[in-house]
């Protein structure tokens, strides 16, 4: 599929330009030439005859690198001095690190942030373990979990190579949220064992967030978790894509003049994220729905349902879903669909099958990189488009949801996150788009949108408290009555 630049692309490059009228153009034109687009530029050095310049070429891929070099050192009067990857560049000694909230500069200081009068801290705890919310970090920090099974769209790459993903996830909880987090990335694919290493986790974390650990495994580690934690346990590839999932399909299906319980749905990939839209779209009042994996259409008269072969997930998908039995492949099964929901892999939706949908058709076509149809290949035949990709409008990206569902969970400490707390948190995006603003390249709010979260975590509070999942609400939490009075007196 075509490729645009892209700030992951980027390089910086530092070029010795001789000082002589119209050079610069010179290279830029170079660079244009050779695939680049022209980024910052920044003057390093000026010397009698010549200026040192880093100028940021953005590309669509990196193999557009060497050409670019090349095309710069063959303007006479130029030489490449040196490149930086931006992206490494980055994550240069990792993302994230850790700061101290209280100042460390006298004698008092050190004597109540450590000994002896840590020690009186450590009594109350003791004696009152759930004071551990409000005396320490575990109010406000989640472990970002993952065994690196199933990475982007990297697959089974381990967990020291997931660690960039989990520091980026953790990057995104305190910017967005306010939220600590912290990657823990574990080097066993043992069930057992990551139920274990978690549980004992536990204590210092208000939140298990997991995240990249690969189907159906993924399953039945958020359930035994969840089972026998006392605090929320969520998985984002599954929960954070469905909640974000049904927020633009709120909106869509407002746009094009329908009801949920009457919608049609097929979905392709049923790994963690397509179980998880399937049970929310589910829940949110769709009845019709149709799930391919890699082998077709899932149904009860499928040989590896009959032969028992099918795992417990599929079998329950199975039953679940496709009353009518239908079988092939996604192109043969979405005749009169209404939507197609896309969590499997590049190219899998032929798009000329999209004209066999319903009428004003909705696809989600969200496999990273590339989509299971392209915008482009799609547009004659769909009214409202979405991918996962932020060069194109309508992405649907979970960090619309998790550091808001976390947020609220932790202001009201509540237990587990639940069915109803994650319909809030859709609503809550869906409604972040006035009605008046609905079209269809505009279905879900921006990333970047800083109401996201605080719409989120309200919604989740809300629903926290209707459930009666809210230990403490508001500004109490974190702080027992006494400790509140002391805070006033202060």
């Amino acid at each position: 599929m075509p490729t645009s630049p892209s700030a992951q692309f980027s390089l910086t490059i530092r070029v010795q330009i001789a000082d002589r009228p119209g050079m610069l153009g010179r290279v830029a034109t170079a660079i244009g030439d050779a695939g680049g687009t022209i980024g910052a530029i920044d003057i390093v050095a000026v010397e009698d005859d010549h200026a040192v310049r880093d100028i940021t070429a953005i590309c669509s891929e990196e193999s557009e690198w060497a050409g670019i070099v090349a095309a710069i050192e063959g303007v006479d009067g130029t030489r490449v001095l040196d490149t930086t990857d931006r992206t490494f560049q980055m994550h240069l000694g990792g993302k994230i690190e850790l700061h101290s909230k209280s100042p460390l500069k006298t004698r008092d200081d050190l004597s109540m942030a450590y000994t002896p009068g840590v020690a009186r801290v450590c009594e109350a705890i003791a004696e009152d373990p759930d004071k551990a919310f409000q005396y320490t970090i575990k109010r406000n920090t989640v472990a970002v979990v993952s065994d690196g099974t199933a990475v982007l769209g990297l697959g089974d790459i381990g967990p020291a190579a997931a660690m960039p993903v989990m520091e980026g996830k953790a990057v995104l909880f305190k910017e967005f949220a306010e939220v600590d987090a912290f990657p823990i990335c574990l080097d066993t694919t043992d069930p057992d064992e990551i139920v274990s290493i978690v549980k004992a986790l536990a204590p210092t974390f208000g939140g298990i967030n997991l995240e990249d650990i690969s189907a159906p495994r993924c399953f039945e580690i958020e359930d035994r978790l969840a089972a026998e934690l006392d605090i929320p346990v969520f998985h984002d590839d599954q929960h954070g894509t469905a909640v974000v999932t049904l927020a633009a399909l709120i909106n869509a299906a407002k746009l094009t003049g329908r009801k949920l319980s009457e919608m049609r749905v097929l979905v392709t990939g049923l790994g963690a994220a397509g179980v998880a839209v399937t049970r929310i779209l589910q829940s949110a009042g769709v009845t019709e729905i149709v799930g391919c994996d890699s082998k077709g259409a899932v149904h009860v008269d499928r040989a590896d349902y009959l032969d028992g072969t099918m795992n417990a997930v599929k079998r329950w998908y199975a039953e679940q879903t496709n009353p009518e039995r239908l079988s092939g492949r996604p192109g043969d099964v979405i005749d009169g669909m209404d939507l197609f929901v896309g969590v499997s892999g590049a190219r899998v939706m032929p798009a000329e099958a999209l004209a066999r949908m319903n009428r004003d058709a909705i696809v989600f076509a969200m496999a990273n990189p590339n989509p299971e149809v392209t915008p482009e290949e799609a547009a004659p035949f769909v009214r409202v488009m979405a991918t996962g990709r932020s060069d194109y409008p309508n992405q649907i990206n979970n960090v619309l949801c998790f550091p808001g569902i976390f947020r609220g969970a932790l202001d009201v400490r509540a237990p587990q996150i639940t069915e109803a707390m994650k319909q809030a948190a859709a609503q809550a995006i869906a409604d972040i788009v006035p009605e008046e603003e609905l079209r269809e390249d505009y279905i879900v709010p921006s990333v970047f949108n800083r109401d996201v979260a605080p719409a989120v975590a309200e919604a989740v509070k809300r629903a926290a408290r209707a459930d009666g999942e809210a230990a403490v609400a508001g500004t109490e939490v974190g702080y027992a009555p006494t400790d509140e009075l002391h805070v006033a007196a202060g």
